[in-house]
Parts: C-alpha cells; structure tokens; sequence
C-alpha cells in the first residue's frame, strides 16, 4: 500500500459533564485523529491521551506534534505492507505510544477500506458481536451507586467496573455485594495500593470479584506477581502494560491472570494484536478497555475485541453522555434477544463502518497539519 498523504488534527470537543478521574481537570476531552490516503481511499485513526500528562505521560498536543514532525514524514510517500513494516518505520522514535497509535489505526482502517472489508473481519474475528460493561466511580452515597447499577444490570451491560479509592472501598464493595450478590464486578485501583496493603487485597477475596485491577504501580511486575501468589482474585494488568516485552516480562513472573489492552496506549492495532497473541499462548485472557474518544477510536477498539482471546466484556463509552457531539457516528448498542445483554453488533461496512463529518472535525480543531 503506498501511502500518499497523511494530515493530522489536535481537536478539542465540548463536555456535556466532566470527565472522571485522572481525567476530570480538563475542560474538554482533547483528541489526536490522522487521515491517510492511498489513491482516492482514506483511512482514519485516532488516540486519545487526553490534554494533559494525567492518565499517560503524553497528551493530545504533544501526541499531536510527535505526528507532525516525526512519525508522519517516515511513512508518506513510501509503501507499507504491514503493520508490522509501519511499526518498523516508527520505531527509531522512542515511546510515544498514542501517537504511533493514530497512525497504526488509520493505516488499518485504510487496508481494510482498500480490500472492502469491515475492520473487525480483517482482525481474523472470533465473533460477530461485542458484550461490553460500564464503569462506575464515586458517588455522592452509596445508596446512589447501588441505584445506578441496578439500573446497568437492568439495561443488560455484562458487567460492572468500580473504582476503588481511599474512602470508596471495602465497605462500598460489601455494599454491592449484599445487593448484587452474583453480578460480574470487578474492581480498579490504577496503581494507588503498596505491598503493604496486602491485608486489604486479601480481604478482597470475600467478595467474588472478577478481577482487582492494577492494584500496584505501573512499574512493579514483580509485586503484582507476589500479589497474585497470596490471594484467589485473579489481578488485571492495565497501566503496567504498553509494550509486548513488558507482557512478555509479566507472563514470565506471572504477575497477572487478565491484561486490560488499550490499542492508544500499546501502539495501536498492530500492537495490541502481538500482546493478544502471547497472552493467548500463555492462557492469560484479555479485554479491551478504552478511553474518552470519539466514535472513530471506539469503532477501532470494538473491532479488536472480536478476536478470540479477548474473553472479558469490552469497554463501553458512551460518547452522547459526555460530549455535546461526535465526530461521526457510534456503534449501535443492542440487547442480545437470546442472553439479554447488551452488545455491539460488528459493522458490514468497510474499515471503522463510517465516515467522520468534516464539518464539525474542522469546527473543533485545534491545529491541523498536511504532509506532504
């Protein structure tokens, strides 16, 4: 596939309510979309590190940047056969992960349009349709938790995600759990606990959790696996992953019984396809998580999901609660008639299933830049 040009846009799209934490100081949610084209056909991507160092150490204007100056010039004007030939291209450029990943997705989406497949048929799928679950943080009482989830479980979401902080944690989770004794509910720490809080991850035990949720540090593989070897809870990696090789090291150390991929936050598609497949190998299951984007990020995250070994419902964000408008169309969310949860419908269309409307991309960028 020759790729012959490449333009990059730092948007920022209005809030219909703040964003949670580490999220939740910024006053839109800030986005870096590539468009690709190969002949007459374009593909899009997208990665969404948000507009300030919070949740990642990159964000959305220096993601932006990295595109523009960096990335971008190593593939236009030369072909690219693989995923694997464009992380090639990209690798003397250090880290910045979410940039790589806008370009890996759009050039994803634009093999897929240029072949007439849906992206998801592409990514050798294991199904045709994706359950997801819904997340939910602090509340003003528990009492209003409880309520909401029912709500969620009503609605058919396949499970429930809690985060888990100081003040907002065993007595919460036993609230729950005396409600909801049977539903899928695991919960998140992002890395906030030590070793020494081992007597509170045991005690996590009592609750039938799916799965703790980077309980531990980023950087510490090792006491996740010391963790996992004290309590019955399988643990989750999600921050301690970025790059194959630290899967690779985690398997190793067997430091976690899920990994949580995040296509923005490993590199993209291409990526995130090599950590499904080792952790696959290892029998350590897999699930898509997500954060704040648009529809074009969601779309591409859905399709990754269809492979085999993503065996834990997906992510689910819903884009027309938290942003005044989209950039193009969502998924559809549809209860399954025969389980009664609620699921995304793979798309027949070719590459993401739909086109970004220019319009309202041109009305919320920030910078924008073409190359050549």
């Amino acid at each position: 596939m020759h790729v012959d040009a490449i333009e990059v846009f730092h948007v920022a799209l209005p809030l219909r309510r703040p964003l949670a934490p580490p999220w939740e100081q910024q006053k839109s949610l800030e986005s870096v979309l590539v468009r690709m084209r190969s002949g007459e056909v374009v593909g899009w991507g997208e990665a969404s590190p948000g507009g300030a160092p919070l949740a990642a150490a990159e964000w959305a204007g220096g993601a932006f940047l990295c595109v523009k100056d960096w990335l971008a010039p190593r593939l236009v004007g030369t072909s690219i056969d693989s995923g694997q030939d464009l992380q090639q291209r990209l690798a003397p450029v250090r880290g910045n992960w979410f940039a790589k990943a806008a370009l890996d997705t759009a050039w994803w989406d634009l093999h897929a349009r240029l072949q007439g497949k849906p992206l998801g048929a592409l990514l050798a799928p294991a199904r045709d349709a994706i359950d997801v679950g819904t997340s939910f943080d602090r509340m003003e009482s528990i009492d209003d938790l409880l309520e909401a989830m029912g709500r969620a479980l009503e609605a058919g979401f396949a499970r429930i995600e809690l985060k888990f902080r100081p003040g907002w944690d065993i007595p919460m989770i036993n609230a729950v759990r005396h409600e909801f004794s049977v539903a899928r509910v695991h919960v998140d720490v992002e890395g906030s606990m030590r070793l020494d809080h081992m007597e509170m991850l045991c005690r996590l035990d009592d609750f039938h959790l799916e799965m703790i949720e980077q309980p531990l540090p980023a950087d510490d593989l090792v006491g996740h696996a010391m963790v996992q070897e004290t309590i019955r809870t399988p643990l989750c990696l999600d921050e301690s992953i970025s790059t194959l090789e630290q899967v690779e090291m985690a398997l190793e150390l067997h430091s976690a019984r899920y990994v949580n991929v995040k296509p923005g936050r490993v590199g993209g598609l291409t990526p995130a396809i090599a950590i499904h497949d080792a952790c696959q190998e290892a029998s350590v299951g897999c699930w898509v998580g997500m954060t704040p984007q648009t529809a074009i990020g969601t779309r591409i995250a859905l399709a990754l999901a269809a492979r085999a070994n993503f065996v834990y419902p997906a992510d689910w964000f819903r884009c027309d609660q938290v942003l005044e408008a989209d950039l193009a169309a969502p998924p559809l969310l549809v209860r399954d008639p025969s389980g009664g949860n609620l699921r995304v419908p793979l798309w027949e269309e070719p590459g993401i299933g739909v086109e970004p409307d220019m319009r309202q991309v041109d009305a919320f960028s920030l910078a924008r830049a073409a190359l050549p």
